[in-house]
C-alpha cells in the first residue's frame, strides 16, 4: 500500500510547507491539496511542487463546475509539466452548498459535468483540436466566431485522472473512467455494498479490473497510549463527525449522510442531521456511537492501528490517506511517520 496524506493551506502556506517537506522526509509517496471554501489547490500544489523533490502532488479536488474543462486541462498540464510529472489530477463535483451558494454555479446534473469535464480533459491531453458537443459543455460555442483551437503547449507526462465520490451513480462512473478513487466515510466492513459493488459495475461496464484503479482512502490517524486516552480521543471526534452527518452539504443533499447510512447508520445518521439542523449540536454530537467513530478513523492503541489497516489492506484499498492528529508540527509528524511504518507493514503481508 502507498501512503498519502491531504492539506489545506487556509492556515499558512509555510507551516503547510514545512509539514509537506518533512512528510516527504519521512517517505510520505503522495500529498494531495484541498479546495473547499479556503485556498484553491492549484497554487498550493506549485507552490509545493517547488519544496519538493519525489512527492507526487495532486489536487484533491478542483471543484468541476467553478472552472472550464479546458481551464483545469491546462491547470493539469501547467503542474504536471513544472513538476516534472509528480502531479494526479484529483477532480469532483463538490455540492450545492459550495457550487450555488459560494460560486453561484448551478448544481444541476453533476454526473454529466463530470463525465464530460474528464472527456474534453483528456482530448486536450491528446494535444489535438477540441471540438466536444455535449449536454453540459459544447466547444466551440455554438453561433459564435469561434472554431476549434488546440492549446500551445502538451503534456510532458501523464497526467492520471482521479474523482472524489460518493453516491452510487458516481461510483460507478469513477469505475468507468478514472485512473484513481478518493474516498472518505469508509467502512471497510460495509464497504463492498456501499461501495465496492458500484465501482465494479463502472469497471466491468469499460472492461476494466480493480488493478485499473488506484483505491485511494483516507481517515484520520492517532495513536492512545492506553484505553483511557483511547476514549477521550473518541469522544473529541464525535462532532467532527456529527458535522460531517448534519452539517455538510444542503438541505436536501449530504453525500456523507447517505454514505454512512449504506453502511448500517441509516436511522443513527438521519437523527443526527435532524438535530444538527435544528441547531441542537451537542445533541447531535451524543447521539454518534464510540463505533462509529472508531470504524470510520484509524484511531487507537498502536496494536488497534495496525490491525485496522491490515483490515482495509484486504478490503482492496491501496492507497492509505493518513490525517495526522497531534498538536503542533512535531507531534503531527510523529504521529505520520508511525503511520506510515505501520502501511508499509500491513502491505508487505
Amino acid at each position: 500500500m502507498r501512503t498519502a496524506t491531504t492539506v489545506e493551506a487556509s492556515s499558512g502556506f509555510g507551516e503547510v510547507a514545512d509539514f509537506v517537506v518533512e512528510a516527504e522526509k519521512l517517505g510520505l509517496d503522495v500529498c494531495w491539496v484541498a479546495e473547499a471554501w479556503g485556498s484553491d489547490a492549484p497554487s498550493t500544489v506549485g507552490y509545493l511542487a517547488a519544496r519538493t523533490e519525489r512527492m507526487v502532488l495532486g489536487t484533491g479536488i478542483i471543484q468541476v463546475g467553478t472552472r472550464t474543462p479546458v481551464a483545469v486541462a491546462q491547470t493539469a498540464i501547467t503542474l504536471s509539466n513544472l513538476s516534472g510529472g509528480r502531479f494526479l489530477l484529483g477532480l469532483g463535483a463538490s455540492g450545492p452548498q459550495v457550487i450555488e451558494g459560494l460560486h453561484g454555479v448551478p448544481f444541476a446534473r453533476p454526473l454529466i459535468r463530470v463525465r464530460e469535464t474528464v472527456e474534453i480533459v483528456r482530448r486536450v491531453l491528446d494535444g489535438g483540436r477540441i471540438s466536444y458537443d455535449g449536454a453540459a459543455y459544447r466547444i466551440p460555442l455554438p453561433g459564435g466566431e469561434g472554431v476549434p483551437m488546440r492549446l500551445s503547449m502538451r503534456a510532458e507526462h501523464e497526467i492520471p485522472v482521479y474523482l472524489a465520490t460518493l453516491s452510487p451513480a458516481m461510483l460507478r462512473l469513477t469505475g468507468e473512467i478514472a485512473d484513481g478513487w478518493l474516498g472518505t466515510s469508509f467502512v471497510p466492513e460495509g464497504a463492498a455494498r456501499a461501495y465496492f459493488a458500484h465501482l465494479d459495475d463502472g469497471l466491468a461496464r469499460a472492461g476494466r479490473s480493480r488493478a485499473d484503479l488506484d483505491v485511494c482512502q483516507g481517515a484520520e490517524v492517532a495513536f492512545a497510549r492506553d484505553e483511557d486516552a483511547l476514549r477521550a480521543m473518541v469522544a473529541g471526534r464525535k462532532k467532527e463527525l456529527a458535522f460531517s452527518l448534519g452539517g455538510m452539504g444542503s438541505a436536501s443533499a449530504n453525500f456523507y449522510n447517505r454514505a454512512y447510512s449504506r453502511q448500517g447508520w441509516a436511522e443513527v445518521a438521519a437523527e443526527v442531521r435532524e438535530r444538527w439542523q435544528a441547531g441542537d449540536r451537542d445533541g447531535a454530537a451524543g447521539l454518534v456511537t464510540d463505533d462509529m467513530v472508531l470504524a470510520t478513523t484509524l484511531i487507537g492503541t498502536e496494536p488497534m492501528v495496525r490491525e485496522r489497516l491490515r483490515v482495509w489492506r484486504d478490503a482492496g484499498v491501496d492507497t492509505v490517506r493518513l490525517y495526522p492528529a497531534g498538536d503542533g508540527l512535531d507531534a503531527r509528524l510523529a504521529t505520520l511517520g508511525k503511520a506510515i511504518e505501520l502501511v508499509r507493514e500491513a502491505g508487505t503481508r
